[in-house]
């Protein structure tokens, strides 16, 4: 444990600043969310908001408790804390509670607790830890199965939850493995399958056969028309080919019908206003009503006449957007921005791989949360149920971020002491 006299001594302020301002902006959004003027007690427990203050202030004891412990805790313990939840995320899919559609949650009688979202953190430190002495240019393939085991296991197991939304984040841990010396082509590969999937949900799939076989003959003619160039291209277009005509099969065996439907909404290849689109109707009515300006601090319609469904939680960003206008989502982004770009610049300062690699994963997780939910809320990405960090109510939520980035400063606090 730390000397007590240096409990603060390295500790990064600004981040602590950031993350302070950030819980505190998220209990004034979820107590407009759901002000009623009957009830004028802040500490109201029968409240969201109340529930919520409660929340912040275990939230800040156990950021305080993180600061203190000795690194070394979290290093040695790394795969402990990573089996530990993952016996969790089995267990919670025979004896859980389900919420929202997903059997994610224990049911503890005074409150609920939702083991996805520490999971986050506990595979984190696992990634971290296993390749604290690799260099990913040069690792086995042995090694990169157990990297695979690593990410995928949690992954498949809250699929096996029906959480597809908090499943999404572990796609995040790609660009920390890029960071390390992974090939960018994984990235490209991942952003082409991307926009084959939705090209194919569009348009006819002989046409878009056509094209990619008209963007081969072109690289073919610019190549040098080697032998292992034409089977590469050949092989390009032969997986593309085969992907896209798997892309049905994908969609309509892969997804859930809601989610489908959802898809199909922002494509704009169905129309469901009092159903599936419904949300992202309100959603988007709620935020463009608050105009420059916003309507100002509990004078929001949309939020005060609870037309938004989960208002507090996913869809907390359409209070900010209603409520505080252009001007502050604008400001929130760019805050949440600060807390991200900082969280890199740490990253890249420390002597340690764990606590560099362990800072890379942090930043990904928050900035895929904050992309997906925000562009969920504006009619960018499907409707998909996930929290914004820091932001929307819930105590598992804010507890397992506060673990996530209060980790990843303990760790900074060391980096002079911390040689790999």
């Amino acid at each position: 444990m730390r000397a007590a006299k240096n409990i603060f001594a390295n500790i990064d302020k600004i981040s602590i600043t950031l993350y302070i301002i950030l819980i505190f902006f998220g209990w004034i959004n979820i107590y407009a969310s759901q002000y009623n003027e009957d009830s004028k007690l802040l500490l109201d427990l029968s409240t969201r908001y109340g529930k919520q203050l409660l929340f912040i202030a275990l939230a800040i004891i156990i950021a305080i408790v993180n600061l203190i412990i000795d690194w070394k805790f979290y290093y040695s313990l790394s795969y402990l804390l990573y089996i530990v939840i993952v016996i969790m995320l089995i267990v919670v899919l025979f004896s859980g509670n389900i919420v929202g559609g997903a059997k994610s949650w224990f049911n503890l009688g005074v409150f609920k607790f939702q083991p996805s979202e520490f999971a986050k953190f506990a595979t984190a430190l696992a990634l971290a830890k296993y390749y604290n002495n690799i260099y990913i240019k040069k690792i086995s393939f042995t090694q990169k199965i157990r990297t695979y085991i690593i990410i995928l296991l949690p992954f498949l197991l809250i699929i096996a939850q029906n959480d597809l939304g908090t499943a999404l984040i572990y796609s995040g841990f790609i660009f920390v493995l890029y960071r390390e010396g992974l090939s960018g082509n994984i990235l490209i590969v991942g952003l082409i399958s991307i926009i084959l999937f939705i090209l194919t949900l569009l348009i006819n799939k002989i046409i878009i056969i056509g094209i990619l076989i008209g963007i081969s003959f072109l690289i073919f003619l610019f190549s040098k028309k080697k032998k292992y160039e034409i089977l590469f291209i050949s092989s390009v277009l032969i997986g593309s080919s085969a992907f896209v005509y798997s892309v049905d099969y994908i969609f309509n065996e892969g997804l859930a019908p809601h989610q489908r439907k959802r898809i199909n909404i922002l494509l704009g290849k169905d129309f469901d206003p009092h159903g599936a689109g419904y949300n992202l109707i309100q959603s988007k009515i709620a935020i463009g009503s608050g105009g420059l300006l916003g309507k100002g601090f509990l004078n929001g319609t949309q939020t005060r006449f609870d037309f938004v469904p989960e208002q507090s939680t996913d869809f907390i960003f359409c209070t900010i957007g209603e409520e505080w206008g252009f001007i502050g989502s604008l400001f929130f982004l760019l805050l949440y921005t600060g807390l991200l770009v900082r969280i890199l610049f740490l990253a890249e300062r420390q002597r340690s791989n764990f606590s560099r690699i362990y800072g890379y994963s942090v930043a990904s997780i928050l900035f895929l949360h904050l992309l997906i939910n925000v562009g969920m809320t504006i009619g960018l990405i499907p409707t998909i149920g996930i929290p914004l960090p820091f932001i929307s109510y819930g105590g598992s939520s804010l507890i397992g971020f506060t673990l996530l980035l209060f980790i990843f400063l303990n760790l900074d606090s060391y980096r002079l002491q911390m040689l790999r």
